[in-house]
């Protein structure tokens, strides 16, 4: 990380106060590239890739998104749509002048960045996406046999799965309250999402709370997270969640809608998304190429998990750069 210089800034943005972190050049840059982080993450989970691509002349944009960070999080569980997710981005382009960007997304903001480039595909240049695939029947709401994604998630992984316990405002909070985030983060950060589990019953106990990092994440690193969600809580992060189902109705027009984007996807062997049921034969199997036609590569990267940007930060910092530069 020797070298990075981060501007930090805040911009109004539909409705809410936007913390953006750039790097590289404010002007005359190659482009612009915007990171959408996933949870639960911050900006500074995209620090190796900013530094990469900011010293190869890019504009580098990684906003703390809503109910993250310092961004403002409202309290309306209703407020985190993907239509409000979509709209803070558009508005935050419209506010830096930028027509169009080369978009890189992790985990929600993978799903957030697919979202986008249904919806708005003119704004954007090309996409690298991270961990999670577009999903149709897990995104839009595609016709009479439909099934919504919490029941969906509820049936193949019982009522305990993370996603599920997440529905009920207030039950979450009790487990994820900001006294806990050390404890939280360190288990979520190094233990959980990897190796197609999440640790349910391990997030109720005081496994791991002192373990050792692993040798992608510092101390430094870990209380970075650590004392931002001190400071916000994680309701704002869970409420994305909570509105899993809504995002399915309201994306229903878009339930033909291919990703006419050029796309490049990138994933660890051992991310949970990558072995959800069936998510392995959609990838590799000619579905997922059908629904994003423009599809350029899947890279799977083994034995990776599923902070990838950070646990393999230059196989991924590489793999944005090689296949942004072909624009």
């Amino acid at each position: 990380m020797e070298g990075l210089v981060i501007r930090h800034r805040t911009v109004e943005v539909n409705g809410i106060s936007m913390h953006v972190a750039e790097a590289g050049p404010e002007v005359d840059a190659k482009g612009a590239v915007l990171f959408l982080h996933g949870f639960p993450e911050l900006w500074y989970s995209w620090r190796h890739q900013m530094d990469h691509l900011g010293a190869r002349g890019y504009r580098c944009i990684a906003p703390d998104l809503r109910g993250y960070g310092g961004t403002t999080a409202p309290p309306d569980v209703a407020s985190y749509t993907a239509f409000h997710m979509v709209g803070d981005l558009v508005a935050l382009l419209d506010t830096l002048g930028l027509a169009k960007v080369f978009l890189v997304g992790h985990d929600w903001g993978a799903l957030i960045a697919w979202y986008l480039c249904l919806f708005r595909p003119e704004r954007v240049t090309a996409l690298a996406n991270t961990s999670v695939a577009f999903m149709r029947n897990i995104m839009i709401r595609n016709g009479p046999d439909f099934v919504n994604p919490i029941e969906y998630f509820n049936r193949a992984y019982g009522p305990n799965y993370y996603k599920c316990r997440f529905q009920e405002p207030g039950v979450a909070e009790k487990q994820f309250a900001p006294a806990h985030a050390k404890r939280l983060m360190r288990q979520m950060l190094c233990h959980c999402f990897s190796h197609g589990v999440f640790c349910d019953e391990e997030m109720d106990d005081h496994n791991y709370p002192t373990s050792p990092l692993p040798p992608w994440l510092t101390e430094a690193d870990m209380d970075y997270f650590v004392t931002s969600f001190e400071k916000t809580g994680f309701t704002g992060a869970i409420n994305y969640y909570r509105n899993f189902d809504k995002n399915c109705e309201l994306a229903a027009p878009w339930a033909d809608a291919k990703v006419q984007v050029p796309t490049k996807y990138i994933v660890g062997g051992g991310d949970i998304t990558y072995n959800f049921e069936g998510i392995q034969e959609y990838i590799h199997g000619g579905g997922f190429k059908e629904d994003v036609p423009l599809l350029d590569e899947v890279v799977v990267i083994p034995g990776a998990g599923h902070f990838i940007q950070q646990e393999r930060a230059q196989e991924v910092s590489n793999h944005i750069y090689d296949f942004i530069i072909k624009f």
